[in-house]
């Protein structure tokens, strides 16, 4: 059983980048900025032999209620009362102050063991501000540098003791349970369309930072989730804008995040506003989903405010295939994450999108489809010499992917390659996933 652990402390005294070192990768926004994080990173991490479960956490600061910096405060609380230890970060050359006194009486109100630790202490000049610290009441600060790897040593010592506390043989997974790995979900989209809300109402707590403001989330923010017989691991992302828009050093950061998190998933949840669904933004998403190969289900959001729900859905569902024919027949559902309203229906399109992502189809099957194919439209002459397509198989899954065999295929128009797609789409039952076909050119005996 991995020891959890919640990094903390005020704003800009390197959380993110403590987290990072010991997850052992650049997975928390790193930036001079003040304020960087908003919602708890997570990420398991074996550092030593010890297992942790790593939460990052925004700079603790009072505002209020109801403000940013109040919601944010929030969900620090919060990472606190689920972790078996806290490491509590101050910044060795800033020395104590008011707010890491002020935050010290939070953690010993919260009754959690906590780990002191003095980041950016890799000059002698700071050597003072470590032992002031004391004066905190968690003993004895730890001297680290997360950025140059300093000090490790000493806070693996430190961690020890409460790891030993926390394992348990019997909680060790078997073999089997270890192998079926999670079913990997981002939600993705535009500004401010109601991402985090979906989140929080998919695991039922507030799990991600939510408001009015466009673009709060920054991080990509992760969350378990069992249903269906399957384990889920979410992913929050922030909002995609245009490329024009993308201009100062965070936006560029936060948007490489999210864009590293539709690679390393099975499957995307595109949320649009339900007002204004498939603007060109949302195109343009959808179609780099498509490009990456991902499975992905369209999610229409605030789907109470629809005046007519009939008569939108099947015009949504025109224009998405009409504008998408890349995904044509994606799964799409019409909900309200506030309200809770069509949620029913998400998690199931979500599997059916996954199952038809994994399809293999048998050679056999295929060749029978392209020898059809071919007698319905046989693919143009080139030069007087006619293109000719021998046989077909499926290389992989995730996304079904076909290798097509024949006589000079560099000369087969893209049109004919739309043609075999589109069909098999329909003869297979392969609706919204990305199809992906390989030419092989034989070769001809009579070369040399």
């Amino acid at each position: 059983m991995p020891l959890t652990v919640a990094i903390v402390g005020r704003p800009n005294v390197g959380k993110s980048t403590l987290f990072n070192r010991l997850a052992g990768a650049r997975l928390a926004i790193v930036h001079d900025t003040a304020g960087v994080t908003r919602d708890r990173t997570t990420a398991e991490s074996n550092f030593g032999g010890i297992s942790l479960h790593l939460m990052d956490t925004a700079g603790f600061d009072s505002g209020p209620p109801g403000s940013m910096a109040a919601r944010m405060a929030a969900q620090t609380l919060a990472a606190i009362d689920d972790s078996d230890l806290c490491l509590f970060v101050i910044d060795a050359r800033a020395g104590i102050t008011a707010s890491d006194r002020d935050f010290a009486r939070v953690l010993h109100r919260r009754g959690k063991p906590v780990v002191l630790v003095a980041n950016k202490a890799e000059s002698a000049a700071s050597e003072m501000d470590v032992l002031d610290a004391s004066s905190l009441g968690f003993g004895n600060a730890i001297a680290v540098s997360a950025e140059h790897g300093l000090g490790l040593a000493d806070l693996y010592d430190a961690l020890v003791p409460y790891a030993a506390r926390v394992e348990d043989p019997e909680d060790e997974p078997s073999e089997d349970e270890s192998a079926k790995k999670p079913l990997r979900l981002a939600i993705i989209g535009r500004p401010n369309v109601g991402k985090s809300t979906l989140l929080n109402r998919l695991v039922g707590s507030e799990r991600a930072l939510t408001g009015p403001e466009a673009g709060i989330t920054r991080d990509a923010v992760l969350a378990e989730l069992r249903a269906g017989g399957r384990d889920i691991l979410l992913h929050d992302t922030a909002g995609l804008r245009k490329k024009a828009q993308v201009v100062e050093e965070l936006d560029k950061l936060s948007t490489a995040s999210t864009l590293n998190a539709v690679r390393f998933a099975d499957c995307v949840i595109l949320v649009m506003d339900a007002l204004h669904a498939l603007e060109k933004q949302d195109l343009a998403i959808a179609d780099l989903v498509a490009s990456e190969g991902r499975a992905i289900v369209f999610a229409a959001n605030k789907w109470d405010l629809v005046g007519n729900p009939a008569a939108a859905r099947r015009e949504l569902r025109e224009r998405l295939d009409r504008l998408l024919p890349q995904v044509a027949g994606a799964q799409f559902a019409g909900l309200s994450a506030l309200t809770g309203e069509g949620m029913d229906g998400l998690l199931p399109a979500v599997f059916e999108a996954d199952r038809v992502w994994n399809q293999r189809i048998p050679t056999a099957a295929l060749n029978r489809f392209l020898q059809s194919a071919l007698m319905r439209h046989q693919p143009p002459a080139i030069r007087g010499r006619r293109i000719r397509l021998r046989y077909m198989l499926q290389a992989k899954a995730r996304p079904p992917t076909f290798v097509l065999f024949g006589n000079q295929l560099k000369e087969l128009p893209e049109s004919y390659l739309r043609y075999l797609v589109n069909g098999l789409r329909t003869a297979f039952e392969l609706p919204g996933t990305p199809i992906r076909i390989t030419l092989r050119a034989s070769k001809n005996p009579y070369t040399h």
